[in-house]
C-alpha cells in the first residue's frame, strides 16, 4: 500500500520564539489522533516533523561562517532531543514508531538531497512501524554540512516511496492570501496568479517559508501526488486530514 506522509511543522510542536521549548500538549494530542487513525485502518504512515526552536537557533548561529564539526554536533543533538520527545509521545499513545535521523541516512550536494537510505523505511512500514524523520543538519559534498528541512525531506520520500498523499500540518489554517483568507486550492495553473499573494512566515527560519512549501508540493502535484496544508495546531485537524476530509489548502495538478 502506498504510504501517507504526514509532516508536522516545528511551529506546531515547539515554541519558535524560545530556545528548545516544546508545545507538549500539541505533541500528545497529535500522537493520539494518529493512534486512533492507525487503530482503525491499515494505512502505512510516515511522520516527518520540523525542528522549530530545537534546531533553528543553533543552525542560525553556525551557518553564518559555515558549519564545522562542533556546529553539526550541537545542531543535531538539539533536534534529536525533540525527536525523542515525539517518539516518547507516540509510544505512550500505543504507536509502534522508530526514529530515522537524516544525519545518519541522507547525503546532500550543495544543499540538495541526493541520496537517502529508504530501505530502512520500507522495512519499518512492512512491519507496521511508523518511521519518524525530522529536520536535521546533514553532511554535504560541497559545503561540508548544511540544513535539511522536513519540508525538503517530504518530496524526496514521496517520490522514492510513491506516496498516496501528503499532509503538511502548520500553525495556520492553510495557505493564506494577502488578506489572511485561506486559498482553498492551488494548481500549477493558478499559482502564476496566486504567487505574489501568498503570505510569508512572520518568524525567522533557515529553511524557507510557505512559498517554498507550496513550490515543492506543486512539483509533486505535477507527478500526481496531491498535498494538503492545514492547521495541525487545531484539535482534530490531523485526524480530518488522515481520514481524507477537505481541510486547509489542497495542492493538486488540476
Amino acid at each position: 500500500m502506498n504510504p501517507v506522509i504526514l509532516k508536522i511543522g516545528g511551529s506546531v510542536i515547539t515554541e519558535k520564539g524560545s530556545v528548545s521549548s516544546t508545545r507538549k500538549d500539541n505533541i500528545d494530542r497529535i500522537s493520539h489522533e494518529i493512534a486512533s487513525f492507525k487503530s482503525e485502518t491499515d494505512v502505512d504512515l510516515i511522520l516527518v516533523h520540523g525542528a522549530g526552536s530545537f534546531g533553528h537557533p543553533q543552525a542560525m548561529k553556525w551557518i553564518k561562517d559555515g558549519f564545522d564539526a562542533r556546529g553539526v554536533y550541537q545542531t543535531h543533538s538539539s533536534v534529536k532531543i525533540l525527536n525523542s520527545m515525539v517518539l516518547d509521545s507516540l509510544t505512550c499513545a500505543g504507536i509502534n514508531a522508530l526514529p530515522i535521523h537524516p544525519l545518519s541516512s541522507c547525503l546532500l550536494e550543495d544543499g540538495r538531497l541526493v541520496d537517502m537510505q529508504v530501505e530502512k523505511i520500507k522495512i519499518m512500514l512492512d512491519r507496521d512501524i511508523v518511521p519518524v524523520l525530522h529536520g536535521d543538519v546533514v553532511m554535504d559534498r560541497k559545503q561540508g554540512a548544511s540544513v535539511l528541512s522536513g519540508d525538503r525531506l517530504v518530496p524526496y520520500l514521496a517520490i522514492a516511496l510513491n506516496a498516496s498523499k501528503i499532509g503538511a500540518g502548520s500553525d495556520v489554517d492553510g495557505v493564506l492570501d494577502e488578506k489572511g483568507a485561506v486559498i482553498k486550492k492551488i494548481t500549477p495553473h493558478n499559482f502564476i496568479d496566486l504567487k505574489n499573494q501568498i503570505r510569508g512566515s512572520a518568524s525567522s527560519d533557515v529553511t524557507g517559508g510557505m512559498l517554498g512549501k507550496v513550490s515543492e508540493f506543486l512539483e509533486l502535484a505535477k507527478k500526481g501526488i496531491n498535498s494538503r496544508i492545514f492547521n495541525a495546531a487545531r484539535k482534530d485537524m490531523t485526524s480530518k486530514f488522515l481520514y481524507g476530509e477537505d481541510v486547509g489548502t489542497l495542492i493538486s495538478d488540476k
